[in-house]
């Protein structure tokens, strides 16, 4: 890859998440709303641009980080993400404790409040995955299967949530965000291809 088309594909990533950010800390909702809500609103933001750098991470995608170093930073970047999406929950409950038990039971009238919760809990059962991966004793394949499978609801589940949300984030820089998140997602999955392990060795598990 030349230089050129590293430059331009860092400037891309950094300029559709400053412009997120940039669009957000001008809404017009912001004036109305306590420090508290801002912060869990912006935690969000944060959350979503760190699901699109998680996945090209992950795959060595991203330019500057080859495989190894990519999967190293991807495990730091999945904590940032972890704490971005707790700020995010912890605030709206602060502000609003009764809708946020609603959107936790299900109970929420809003579509967008049951895909963040659902994306929220892929993302725990992810995180889990990750950290107790050599207590679990699965085989390496099967648990890359596994995590890639929660890994993609918290994807389709928090870009489906940002979406049908109308919030801090503009309708262009979101839909232009959430575009990229799924394309890296898409693209990632595409080449890791988790699938082809897992099936390799239950093929092999049934013959014996």
């Amino acid at each position: 890859m030349t230089v050129f088309r590293v430059i331009l594909i860092w400037c891309a990533i950094a300029g559709v998440i400053g412009a997120s950010l940039v669009v957000a800390a001008g809404s017009e909702y912001l004036p109305y709303r306590t420090p508290v809500y801002v912060a869990a609103g912006f935690a969000g933001v944060v959350a979503l641009a760190l699901l699109l750098v998680q996945p090209l991470l992950a795959a060595g995608l991203l330019p500057g980080f080859p495989m190894q170093a990519g999967r190293r930073i991807h495990r730091w970047t999945g904590v940032a993400l972890m704490l971005a999406v707790a700020v995010h929950v912890v605030g709206l409950w602060i502000t609003s404790p009764p809708d946020m038990v609603d959107a936790l039971t299900f109970a929420a009238p809003t579509a967008f409040s049951a895909f963040g919760v659902v994306a929220m809990w892929a993302l725990i059962a992810a995180a889990l995955l990750a950290g107790i991966r050599k207590k679990l004793r699965l085989r390496p394949q099967v648990w890359r299967l596994a995590h890639t499978m929660a890994a993609s609801v918290v994807v389709v589940g928090s870009v489906v949530h940002a979406i049908l949300i109308e919030g801090t984030m503009g309708s262009v820089s979101k839909t232009l965000m959430c575009g990229l998140t799924i394309g890296a997602w898409a693209l990632t999955v595409g080449r890791l291809k988790p699938w082809t392990g897992a099936w390799r060795g239950w093929r092999r598990q049934a013959q014996e």
